[in-house]
């Protein structure tokens, strides 16, 4: 003990001030610390003062994101008396608002001494592995190890035959040892996202499990021995990759929930199929109830199509099929999906804000996919898997897939795949084609409210909560509750006060326009480091906010606020958006607008790099400040160009025009040429570049030009707040920012004056076809222009032969120009008659790493389709488009 004392004086040197100790801290032999942010600071001090009495204690409490905590660890073995400890993280909010795992990633051997201890609780920490003094406890009741990072359950995990409850959930668990069969007293097994992929045999033998969470995996399937659990009552298997049950789950003779929503389930056995305890929503089950066989037997003889980059249809029987497209989206269609033989069109979209209409605080993950034809209705569910962004910085939300219906966007049920080595995927089911994208929301929590009332929980944070007491409406009405976390950190930066405090923003809505009959009882958590025992009632605010987040009214005084420990309480009727401030500032509403206008701002900035073989081809770029280092040093070896812009601020859905100034200028025909302007839509996910190829006037060709290019805000976006709105008013309040683009020297277009160039004289060409859209001489005099020094990896993409590449280069050794020209037009020469020689133009392209001029070309073709259209419908050879089709302009 004296070394101990000894030990605890050396770490309360470099400790902080002390904190005032009094008899209530150490009450009824219990600890409660973790509320204190320097908890094991008061428990070493506490222990040097005290430790007659604090060897007593039989329930602890500490944060492990508490810096002194290996300190305090070590006094963890002297308290033998101990039943109950707690070392939970999640104490602290990173600067995304998410609760920050604890330190802890291993406890002291002689824990394992602790033979009174039955309750552990140590979740949210960093724990690789189980510390081995686990297994030793072997008194322990209850053991709780969620959110952290095991991969592996120890082969001795079996000892701990008093377990009662075991929680595991949100780990990254493979699979179970054998020993967790042993188990023979554990009633509650939570495993929930993990990636098991298989479960041992052995999970037959936990006879007195109740209830088991096996939810968020990668199973497969679940061995016959479940079906030996007489005592299970609750199983929870949705979201796994399952393609087959057993048959004798059904028989379970206490199963009262068996949830399969949401896995690959295309038939199940009829005796599961037709229990009223079984979940089965999100499955690919058809209408008819299939055999197991027979599904197996189907899901064999299904046509699978593999399509190649340039096709843009394919036909559906209803014998069913899986599509797979070179873009990485895939379909199902099912037997019987289709009744009779159907061509299905597909083309994804840029998207436009004039049509694609994002909610706050939404980011686009995707391309619009835009499926044909629109309003047929399929027999059975068709699935549709859509590749998309899957960045690390969305915390606290969840992705669904949207879809138009002609007049709205509404979100559909969707899974989400996550894979390792290629993006992730969003799953839905739809009866319907039309037009889908992928979106990040904030997380969403809804329920059905009756005259019963309820409970509504946050699952972002389950502080957050709103009660439905019995009576509070007379018809059922959907409720729905988002929650925007604010770290503390940002909250200091946008009001430039490091005292001033605020709660996560709830978000409450529902489909009734009708006010409850009775008040909502609503908790809030106070803001981060405040309490209901240390605050000052004078600071404490809560807001009132309208749907655009405009307006926020303080409603302090008009509410009855109740005060806990950690949240606050309070009653309403009708329901708006609420925000709990911790601040000494007055006029709290104005503030908080401001900061809620900051927090759907991104900050970015602007590159213009230029390739190094040919400088006059320049890319340009909007990117998240975050990300501007990383892509640099990746286009690094290619490129090279002035440091990027300063910062600015960007609001999701923001067009922006990119000017050419100062003697260079570019191709005024490309379709996102507007006014001299390249167009560009601001989405912090998806790739804001564009690389074009500038040109100079032909009186300037060998001269070296020093021009720049500027970048402009477009229209204002109406979902723009007034106040950012008022900002950009003025003579220079759409200028963004301008960056140098130096050319040694500027050539004039390739047959910009005449119909010849570099001695060369060209026959009419055009490629393709009206329908399908032309390349005429002018687009590859243009192309030309772009190829530079890969024209021979690009000539051998298109077919030519090694023998016809060293000729056009030995002719034309003089000249690069004359072997691109020489190159390009002899190819077109050759297979203009190919009705498929644009589609193996832009192969090769692709293929030869130019897919700038692959882009090129497709727009160019793109462009040719829409005119051919637009001639065929002014002479009144094409019918009247369907009303939805007409609903909205999709270019």
């Amino acid at each position: 003990m004296a070394e101990l004392l000894k030990l605890v004086e050396e770490h309360e040197e470099g400790a902080p001030g002390a904190p005032s100790l009094t008899d209530s801290c150490l009450a009824d032999n219990r600890l409660t610390l973790d509320v204190y942010p320097d908890g094991c600071c008061r428990l070493l001090r506490l222990f040097k003062r005290q430790p007659a009495e604090v060897v007593q204690v039989e329930l602890l409490r500490l944060s492990s994101n508490d810096h002194l905590l290996d300190a305090a660890l070590i006094i963890l073995p002297y308290l033998k008396r101990l039943k109950s400890l707690v070392l939970k993280g999640g104490h602290v909010r990173d600067e995304f608002g998410s609760c920050q795992h604890g330190s802890l990633t291993s406890l002291p051997p002689d824990i394992g001494t602790l033979r009174f201890l039955t309750h552990l609780d140590l979740s949210f920490n960093s724990l690789s592995t189980l510390p081995s003094c686990i297994p030793c406890l072997t008194s322990l009741r209850m053991l709780l190890v969620s959110h952290n990072n095991l991969v592996a359950l120890p082969e001795n995990f079996g000892s701990l035959s008093k377990l009662t409850f075991f929680s595991a959930m949100k780990n990254q668990l493979k699979d179970l040892p054998q020993s967790i069969g042993e188990l023979a007293a554990l009633e509650e097994l939570d495993l929930s996202e993990n990636v098991l992929e298989h479960l041992p045999e052995e999970v037959g033998n936990l006879h007195s499990c109740t209830e088991l969470d096996l939810s968020g995996n990668q199973l497969s399937s679940i061995p016959d021995c479940l079906g030996n659990l007489k005592s299970l009552r609750r199983l929870h298997l949705h979201s796994n990759l399952l393609v087959t049950v057993p048959a004798s789950l059904a028989s379970l003779p206490n199963l009262s929930r068996l949830d399969l929503q949401s896995n690959l389930l295309r038939a199940v056995p009829p005796e599961i199929q037709t229990a009223p305890f079984v979940h089965l929503r999100g499955n690919p089950l058809g209408e008819t109830e299939l055999s197991l066989q027979a599904d197996e037997s189907s899901a064999t003889e299904l046509r699978r199509l593999f399509l190649a980059p340039e096709e843009d249809s394919f036909t559906v029987t209803s014998e069913g099929c899986e599509v797979f497209l070179a873009c990485g989206i895939r379909f199902y269609f099912p037997p019987e999906a289709a009744s009779d033989s159907l061509r299905i069109h597909f083309r994804t979209l840029a998207p436009d804000p004039r049509w694609v209409k994002l909610r706050h605080h939404d980011v686009l993950l995707s391309k619009v996919l835009e499926l044909q034809p629109h309003g047929v209705k399929f027999q059975q569910e068709v699935e549709i898997w859509m590749p998309y962004a899957s960045p690390e910085t969305l915390h606290k939300r969840e992705v669904v897939v949207r879809t138009f219906s002609g007049q709205s966007w509404s979100d559909l049920r969707t899974q989400v795949e996550k894979r390792r080595s290629k993006k992730d995927v969003a799953r839905c089911s739809v009866l319907h084609f039309s037009w889908f994208l992928v979106v990040s929301r904030l997380v969403q929590n809804e329920c059905k409210v009756s005259t019963e009332g309820t409970l509504l929980f946050s699952s972002v944070d389950p502080n957050i909560k709103v009660t439905f007491p019995p009576g509070v409406t007379e018809e059922t009405r959907s409720v729905k509750l988002q929650v925007l976390p604010v770290s503390a950190e940002e909250i200091a930066e946008l009001t430039a006060d490091a005292e001033c405090k605020a709660s996560p923003l709830l978000c409450l809505s529902q489909d009734s326009l009708v006010d409850f009959l009775t008040p909502v009882r609503i908790q809030l958590p106070l803001p981060l480091g405040v309490t209901g025992s240390n605050l000052d009632w004078s600071r404490l605010h809560l807001l009132c906010g309208d749907v655009e987040g405009q307006t926020w009214d303080d409603i302090t005084n008009e509410v009855m606020l109740e005060l806990t420990h950690l949240c606050a309480v309070f009653e309403v009727t009708h329901f708006s958006w609420y925000w709990l401030w911790y601040t000494t500032k007055t006029y709290i509403g104005g503030i908080a607008r401001k900061v809620y206008e900051r927090l759907r701002m991104y900050q970015v900035n602007f590159i213009a790099l230029q390739r190094k073989k040919d400088p006059e081809q320049v890319l340009l770029q909007c990117l998240p400040k975050h990300k501007v280092d990383p892509v640099l040093k990746k286009l690094q070896d290619r490129y090279r160009g002035p440091e990027p812009s300063d910062m600015v601020e960007m609001f999701e859905g923001e067009q922006f025009f990119a000017a050419f100034e100062r003697g260079i200028s570019i191709d005024m025909d490309r379709p996102d040429c507007v006014d001299g302007r390249l167009s560009f839509i601001f989405y912090s996910h998806l790739k804001n570049m564009k690389e074009i190829y500038v040109t100079s006037p032909v009186d300037r060709k060998g001269q070296a030009v020093k021009g720049q290019v500027s970048f402009y805000r477009g229209a204002v976006p109406e979902s723009i707040p007034e106040d950012a709105s008022r900002r950009r008013r003025g003579p220079d309040s759409l200028w963004l920012a301008t960056l140098p683009i130096k050319l040694p020297r500027l050539k004039p277009r390739w047959g910009e004056t005449s119909s010849s160039s570099n001695g060369f004289s060209f026959p009419p060409l055009n490629l393709g076809n009206a329908e399908t859209g032309y390349l005429t001489q002018a687009n590859l005099l243009s192309i030309a222009r772009r190829v530079g020094a890969d024209w021979q990896t690009i000539g051998l993409n298109l077919g030519l032969t090694y023998q016809q590449i060293e000729r056009i280069g030995y002719n034309n050794r003089e000249d690069l120009d004359k072997q691109i020209l020489d190159m390009l037009f002899s190819w077109a020469q050759q297979n203009s008659e190919d009705p498929d020689c644009v589609s193996k133009l832009i192969r090769a392209m692709k293929e030869s790493g130019r897919q700038d001029i692959a882009d090129e070309v497709e727009t160019i073709i793109e462009l040719g389709r829409q005119k051919y259209r637009e001639s065929i419908r002014r002479v009144g050879l094409e019918q009247e488009s369907s009303t939805e089709d007409s609903a909205i302009a999709m270019t």
